[in-house]
């Protein structure tokens, strides 16, 4: 008779404990453990930890970090858990004049994330610590500052900084491929090169992820050949074009397609989201484009941009979000909103 495989006991007990939400010291869970039901559990936690995506669990564990620290300092320990909701409480009051509501948001996300790997109920929503978000919202609250539109105008401003060097046409990729495809930073830097097809009239990019597609399913978004309409020959912003020419400068034909440059002009790893930004601001600057002050300059315009020109140029919801992959169309009227603002303003209808 074959034996059961044994998965380790004092793992299991951790595994199940997180898994269930029950007591870590119960007796169940150590039978539980046991036999092929261990093995099973332990692969049912390797997908529980895959629901949150590796940024966001790096973002967590760094969150606890910063929580545990500022504990020992007034000698309260963190790792005695769960952690009374006052004190967490007073860490959200003292961060409340240097951290907005969403910094504030996130950090209690993390303990509540830390208290759950560890197989212990925490709610992150208990009266103190809601109250205390609500009234720190109250005292020095902000108004949100969203991404400024970067529509085609502002677009081609900034590729116009964009020389035919190994930088400059990895920007001008970039900025192209991110606007025309509306792609989140992570999307983009996420693009590796087998995830292309290109073909007469497009190029395919299929995203094995995204955020809204945390199951993998993957979805395919498709760029088309852009040509200037009196002569009908290619468009100097095409992003097929300028995406085929970054491509062949840089010899890329496996692995990330937008990646790190060395100051001494030799490629590295792929981009990260932060580099984006970077690449973002620099050209901003030299293009002397600037936003308003109520706006803020952020890779996400350029997926906001394409959202609002299209809805300016009459595009439907159900056009825009197939190819900007938005799950829920309420979240597009913000953008259409913004939009109609511009074109249905009744100041057009006046004689001036």
């Amino acid at each position: 008779m074959t034996e059961s495989p044994k998965f380790e006991t004092s793992k299991a007990v951790a595994v199940i404990a997180r898994l269930a939400r029950i007591d870590p010291s119960s007796d169940t869970l150590r039978h539980l453990s046991e036999g092929l039901l261990g093995v099973a559990v332990e692969a049912a936690a390797g997908y529980a930890r895959d629901a949150i995506s590796p940024a966001t669990q790096v973002n967590y564990r760094r969150d606890w970090i910063a929580f545990a620290a500022w504990c020992e300092e007034r000698q309260v320990d963190a790792g005695d858990l769960p952690v009374d909701p006052v004190v967490v409480a007073g860490y959200l009051a003292s961060l409340a004049k240097t951290h907005g509501t969403s910094a504030l948001r996130g950090r209690v996300a993390a303990i509540g994330y830390h208290h759950r790997r560890r197989g212990f109920a925490f709610a992150t929503t208990h009266p103190v610590i809601r109250e205390t978000l609500s009234g720190i919202g109250r005292a020095h609250g902000k108004p949100v500052r969203p991404a400024a539109a970067l529509t085609s105008v502002e677009v081609k401003r900034l590729i116009e900084t964009c020389t035919e060097d190994l930088r400059g046409m990895r920007d001008r990729a970039l900025l192209l491929v991110g606007f025309a495809g509306a792609f989140r930073r992570s999307e983009l830097v996420g693009i590796d090169f087998h995830h292309l097809r290109f073909e007469t009239d497009a190029v395919v990019i299929h995203l094995p992820r995204s955020k809204a597609d945390q199951e993998g399913k993957g979805v395919d978004v498709t760029l088309p050949r852009m040509r200037v309409a009196t002569t009908g020959a290619a468009s100097e912003t095409c992003p097929v074009r300028a995406l085929e020419a970054w491509l062949r400068k840089a010899k890329i034909r496996r692995g990330p397609v937008f990646r790190a440059i060395t100051a001494h002009g030799h490629l590295e790893a792929s981009l990260t989201p932060r580099g984006v930004h970077t690449i973002l601001r620099h050209r901003a600057t030299l293009a002397k484009l600037t936003v308003h002050a109520s706006e803020r300059l952020s890779p996400h315009g350029l997926r906001a941009g394409l959202i609002t020109e299209a809805y300016l140029a009459g595009a439907p919801d159900e056009q825009v979000a197939a190819h900007t992959r938005h799950g829920d169309l309420g979240t597009m009227r913000g953008y259409r909103r913004r939009a109609r603002i511009t074109s249905d303003n009744p100041a057009r209808l006046v004689d001036l």
